[in-house]
């Protein structure tokens, strides 16, 4: 018999996932194997419009981990999967200068914390404190790590951004609305996105 697979957000929320909205339950539960959990919206915004970021942001951009630039009304298709516990995510953009996807895998830690590795090969990874707030779900950065080569090395404090995630359901639109800011010391906002869409959980094309 196959196991039915976990979700790390599950694991680490315990019996606190039940205060969450039912739509947003179905969104951060595992996925049955077979199936795929859709999502097509548009983002408001995406990126920063401090230009002297991008070309630090397109080396991250080349690996899946944030895109550069600063758009507004940029379409987007998220697909989620469960593979091993893990909760898989690819997130396309299209942007006006092409069609790009942001790739991500979370697992649960030891200690109970979410962690979350971006891009390809898993470049950069962050580890999450989740509070539950009128039906939605918000995530704190902890600590960030940046991997060089075979080695995963923890920013210190002093330079590590934070990152900040809330996702929550809108009754009166009936969309999952979703933000992400990332803010450094000193330098404030470096990157940002947040919009709206339509979750639906479906069989995976084979």
């Amino acid at each position: 018999m196959t196991p039915v697979p976990q979700s790390p957000y599950a694991r680490a929320l315990g019996e606190r996932i039940d205060e969450l909205h039912p739509r947003l339950r179905a969104y951060f539960t595992a996925i049955p194997e077979g199936r795929v959990g859709i999502g097509e919206g548009v983002f408001d915004v995406v990126g920063t419009p401090r230009r002297w970021l991008w070309p630090v942001l397109r080396m991250l951009e080349r690996h899946g981990v944030i895109a550069a630039g600063h758009e507004r009304d940029v379409p987007f298709r998220v697909e989620n999967r469960t593979i091993a516990s893990r909760a898989i995510a690819e997130r396309t953009f299209y942007l006006s200068s092409g069609d790009w996807t942001m790739h991500d895998a979370v697992a649960l830690t030891r200690h109970g914390r979410v962690v979350d590795e971006l891009g390809e090969p898993g470049l950069i990874a962050a580890c999450f404190d989740l509070d539950v707030h009128r039906g939605g779900l918000r995530l704190t950065s902890r600590a960030v790590g940046i991997r060089l080569g075979g080695l995963r090395l923890r920013l210190p404090r002093f330079l590590s951004p934070v990152v900040r995630l809330s996702e929550r359901y809108d009754d009166d639109v009936e969309r999952q609305r979703v933000e992400l800011t990332i803010d450094a010391p000193v330098l404030g906002r470096l990157y940002e996105y947040r919009g709206s869409f339509d979750y639906r959980i479906e069989e995976a094309q084979r």
